[in-house]
């Protein structure tokens, strides 16, 4: 077996002392060692592949460069894994490790897996929600640093996507090319159940850019002899369903927004069987990007991309940042990820 290279090795290679080394590789080196034999140092630690000992670095440091994320349901999720692998890249790049606990929204599991990794001495926690809703953070992880990632507290304290910025750049773009007969298909509110946040703040974003372009008020304003705002479901079924009734009518829409991609995916077959042509006879823009369904679309989908990815990255470096600086509460604000406007084939001028 290779010997393992230490810092030993490193000195004698750089021409310096042991304690010149661990200046250097610790970021103690600044005032103490001169830039020359800084260089030095990190060169010879490059090239002899040096890594220091992460034991030895978490008993001096009194920590173990470890992360715990306790998620709901994230593993089962379509999205999810884009934020744990989002975490997990950016504590890599800090030296720590990410220990994944998914709870499948029980509560029991999920004190367990807060004891199980407070047990482990964790530095610190994400917690993480599959869909942005408000929570309350465990007892016992609001003991370390703690960040919330894709849901929010109380005093509306988490790491959010910017629903209502998508959705109205998903309607800018639709009445920008033209379109003013325009219909949202927006996300259902689950019957006693809390009220999900991403729908208000959807149909606000599509308000809001109805208002800037034909004046306040339009967003209730009335399309095809129906309102533009259609509360209904989030599956194929239900998009199927609503579209065919709206695209029957000789006024009908000549744009449909949809709170997610699978409603956009039942509209467009219900264009299909009523022979209509996307987007040469109706513009259509989907929500979230999922995968294997949005570029996959005939045509490609326009859609919103949720910035799960972001969201896993910007947690893990606030609450790194927290354990670095010794700071208890690292998140005081809403803190809003941007959720992008990817363009594809699906929405072009109304047809004239």
């Amino acid at each position: 077996m290779q010997r393992q290279v230490t810092s030993a090795d490193v000195a004698r290679h750089a021409g310096v002392s042991r304690s010149a080394v661990s200046l250097v590789l610790n970021g103690r080196a600044g005032g103490n060692i001169s830039e020359e034999n800084q260089r030095r140092v990190r060169a010879a630690a490059a090239e002899l592949g040096y890594r220091p000992n992460a034991s030895a670095v978490s008993l001096r440091r009194q920590r173990t460069a470890t992360v715990g994320l306790v998620a709901d349901e994230i593993a089962t999720s379509p999205f999810g894994g884009r934020l744990v692998q989002g975490a997990r890249d950016a504590a890599l790049e800090r030296g720590y490790l990410l220990f994944l606990m998914d709870t499948g929204s029980d509560l029991e599991r999920e004190d367990e897996a807060v004891r199980l990794l407070r047990a482990r001495q964790v530095d610190a926690f994400v917690y993480a929600a599959m869909s942005m809703r408000p929570t309350t953070v465990p007892g016992a992880m609001a003991e370390l640093p703690t960040v919330l990632a894709n849901c929010f507290d109380e005093r509306g304290a988490g790491i959010v996507p910017d629903e209502v910025g998508g959705q109205h750049a998903a309607t800018r773009a639709v009445l920008d090319a033209g379109h003013r007969d325009v219909t949202y298909l927006a996300g259902s509110e689950p019957p006693g159940r809390p009220p999900v946040p991403a729908v208000a703040r959807r149909v606000e974003g599509f308000e809001r850019a109805l208002a800037e372009v034909l004046g306040d008020g339009a967003g209730s304003t009335r399309v095809a002899g129906e309102s533009r705002v259609q509360r209904v479901g989030w599956d194929i079924d239900t998009g199927y369903h609503v579209a065919s009734r709206l695209l029957e009518r000789p006024d009908r829409p000549t744009a449909i927004l949809c709170a997610n991609d699978r409603l956009a995916l039942g509209v467009a077959l219900a264009a299909t069987r009523l022979g209509l042509r996307v987007p040469q006879d109706l513009t259509l823009v989907g929500y979230d990007d999922e995968e294997r369904i949005a570029s996959r679309a005939v045509p490609p989908l326009t859609t919103v991309a949720l910035p799960h990815a972001r969201i896993g990255a910007v947690a893990a470096e606030m609450v790194l940042d927290a354990v670095a600086t010794g700071d208890e509460t690292p998140l005081r604000e809403r803190v809003l990820v941007p959720c992008d406007l990817v363009e594809r084939e699906s929405v072009a001028p109304p047809p004239c």
